[in-house]
């Protein structure tokens, strides 16, 4: 059996350790252990998280809600569990980054849990298919891609661009979907404090709950408003 060549063990080697780096830097905000501090930030600047006093609107009741989860520093878990039905919930010292836009739903009177069963229940065709296909009131409120298929029709879609007068458009309580780097799906809440440039941060769960300047971090696939009127 031949030897490899030492040249061809390096380059192995160098491909192996590239290869690492690049999935440290797509994957690591997702593995990393919670840090305790509500001002960290990954790569920008970092904020601190204050709730908006005496909310009023529905819109404002679901931003304070999601600043909440950010406050508590909510662990990412996005592990199927059994729950209640209706207004079930996983634990509340972890959950996923559908779960802060569930939480934050509540808070303005909407279940997201029943809503969206029921109406996949009513309307299968219209939700992507899984591999247990079934309505399951555990976890299909839990799913971003049940969200969007969703809100397309219930709630009130916006434009998905940040220029021009798009930009005005993004307004605090607004659900924002992305597409991550090796097609993940993600979401968050966006907030009343606002970037340099007058655009919204978003309170999401990505390794931890936190409120970031992140809007435009990633593809965005979704911007919508529910409910409709808030």
């Amino acid at each position: 059996m031949r030897r490899r060549k030492p040249r061809t063990l390096f380059r192995l080697l160098c491909i192996a350790l590239g290869m690492t780096a690049v999935a440290l830097v797509i994957y690591w905000p997702a593995v990393r252990p919670l840090v305790p501090s509500e001002k960290w930030r990954f790569g920008q600047r970092s904020y601190d998280v204050a709730l908006i006093k005496n909310p009023r609107t529905a819109a404002e009741k679901i931003v304070n809600r999601a600043k909440m989860e950010a406050r508590r520093h909510v662990s990412y878990d996005a592990a199927y569990v059994s729950i209640p039905y209706p207004n079930g919930d996983v634990p509340t010292d972890r959950g996923a980054c559908t779960d802060v836009i569930v939480r934050a739903l509540r808070n303005a009177g909407c279940d997201l849990q029943r809503l969206i069963y029921e109406d996949k229940k009513r309307n299968a065709d219209r939700y992507p298919k899984y591999a247990v296909n079934r309505a399951d009131y555990n976890i299909d409120h839990r799913r971003v891609p049940n969200h969007i298929a969703f809100l397309r029709r219930h709630g009130l879609p916006l434009p998905t661009d940040t220029t021009g007068e798009a930009a005005r458009t993004w307004k605090p309580g607004d659900l924002v979907y992305w597409k991550l780097p090796v097609n993940g799906d993600h979401c968050g809440v966006l907030s009343n404090d606002l970037n340099s440039d007058g655009l919204p941060l978003v309170i999401h769960n990505l390794g931890g709950a936190r409120q970031e300047d992140c809007l435009t971090s990633w593809r965005i696939v979704g911007h919508y408003r529910y409910p409709a009127e808030n």
